[in-house]
């Protein structure tokens, strides 16, 4: 039985609560082992103990965590400024470790975490979520076995439904960093190449104060690989018509795509034309599945072994592309 401890219970915590829940009881690839949710730690959550009642967990402190033995992982789902030292703290407690993306907004910050996670030889997995998601998974899967030959363009397209606050922007360390940085990950992850030459462009035209806290809210990035396929990624913080994600990647022999998820599939023909769902609303509702697949992922490779992907050199190697973007426009949010 895998024992595992949340650290911070926000939207995401209670996520991966459900997820693990779900996979309670349930015997796991190549093992008879189940996993079990242990113990949560928030001191800013007023309704832990509702929750730990919800989840039959125990409500412990991170110190204790931490000193545990039953504990055999920690899923890391706090303020970004916490990651790099609970991460250190776990693996030097022999912990595996899953924690939510970024490890850190610093690259040096980041370099010198993934070294103490290698001097204890550490488990570590990043939370790019949507490597899980089952629809982007197919695409990966199909354009590896060369259902459209070499690929030649990529375009990525991510827009939010609305801005977050401004105090969360001024923290987030910026669009190319909190929110683009998924859609580099997905980049390299379908297609296992780093991205070259990076070039950025950022405007605010969403909401000004965006501006005024040192970010963009929209934002074009594009790149090349050294076999030189061609990607373009494009964000907004703001889509009036809902949660916009989408993929296509062109090849040799065609054209390989994933289109926005409706929250249902009933199309409705009138007189006056036709309608549809809206999109689902964001990125809880339309990455549920993901979320699930990526604990799931997690606990196995506990389970079996085997070292964990994406790991801390992923996250990395997105920061770094994320930060060159940031920087090519003098942005100044921390």
């Amino acid at each position: 039985m895998i024992n595992v401890a949340i650290l911070g219970m926000g939207r995401i915590g209670k996520t991966h609560a459900d997820a693990i829940r779900n996979l309670s009881g349930k015997n796991l690839v190549g093992k008879n082992t189940g996993v079990n949710l242990y113990a949560l730690h928030d001191p800013f959550a007023t309704d832990i103990q509702a929750l730990a009642q919800k989840y039959d967990a125990k409500m412990l402190d991170y110190k204790t965590i931490l000193r545990d033995d039953h504990i055999k992982a920690v899923l890391i789902c706090t303020p970004t400024n916490q990651h790099a030292t609970q991460i250190e703290d776990c693996v030097a407690h022999g912990k595996a470790v899953f924690c939510e993306k970024p490890i850190d907004l610093d690259i040096a910050r980041v370099e010198a975490c993934l070294q103490k996670v290698a001097d204890h030889k550490g488990v570590l997995m990043v939370g790019f979520n949507r490597r899980f998601d089952p629809h982007f998974n197919t695409l990966k899967q199909q354009l590896k076995a060369g259902v459209i030959g070499k690929p030649e363009l990529v375009q990525i397209t991510s827009r939010d439904p609305a801005p977050p606050p401004i105090s969360y922007i001024k923290n987030s360390g910026g669009l190319f960093k909190d929110m683009m940085i998924h859609d580099i990950d997905m980049a390299r992850f379908l297609l296992d190449e780093e991205l070259e030459n990076v070039q950025a462009m950022g405007s605010n035209l969403v909401d000004s104060a965006i501006g005024d806290a040192g970010d963009v809210d929209t934002a074009i990035l594009q790149a090349n690989t050294k076999s030189g396929v061609l990607i373009s990624i494009t964000n907004s913080r703001r889509a009036c018509y809902g949660y916009d994600q989408r993929i296509e990647v062109h090849g040799e022999k065609g054209m390989l795509s994933v289109d926005n998820i409706h929250e249902h599939h009933v199309k409705t023909a009138l007189k006056t034309g036709f309608q549809q769902a809206p999109y689902q609303n964001f990125f809880i509702e339309r990455y549920m599945q993901a979320y699930q697949n990526e604990i799931t992922v997690f606990i196995e490779a506990i389970n079996n072994n085997q070292a964990p992907s994406p790991n801390g050199n992923d996250g990395l190697a997105s920061l770094k592309i994320a930060q060159l973007a940031t920087d090519s426009l003098g942005l100044k949010v921390t």
